[in-house]
């Protein structure tokens, strides 16, 4: 089984700390940066970065849904991971400077993907599609920060 590795990122008219602060609200401001994507949204634990237990579910295509438990750390400084409890997947926020006022926001997604013709075609299309979702998601960030 090989590792499925899916980057999207972003530069935003927002400095460093706001953009971080903005996505490590998990009781406030996240919920309005997830697109259709994402349903059954709640924080069960903490609500702001590091300590923060949230659910959602993640309907990547019409067919595939992953029930998704995240427990939020902090590492280092402009770091946010979510690591899901049900399952290998991993996502890694991380903002820095990009000049005067602005910040780059990285997010990768990272899980162990299924063997055979499966995996063959998980590993092809899957970064692509969640891509897109996180794309959707740091737009609405940008929306959100560069008010």
């Amino acid at each position: 089984m090989a590792q499925v590795e899916a980057t999207t990122e972003r530069v935003v008219a927002a400095d460093p700390e706001t953009v971080f602060d903005t996505l490590a609200d998990y009781s406030g401001t996240r919920a309005k940066l997830l697109s259709e994507h994402f349903s059954e949204y709640e924080v069960r634990e903490g609500g702001d970065g590091e300590g923060t237990l949230v659910h959602w579910r993640l309907q990547a295509t019409s067919k595939r849904v992953r029930d998704c438990l995240l427990e939020v750390t902090e590492p280092t400084d402009g770091e946010l991971v979510e690591k899901d409890r049900n399952s290998s997947m991993v996502t890694v926020w991380r903002v820095t400077p990009a000049g005067e006022g602005r910040s780059r926001v990285v997010v990768t997604t990272t899980w162990t993907g299924a063997s055979g013709i499966g995996g063959f075609f998980e590993r092809t299309f899957a970064p692509k599609g969640l891509g897109r979702i996180y794309d959707e998601v740091l737009a609405k960030l940008a929306a959100e920060v560069e008010k």
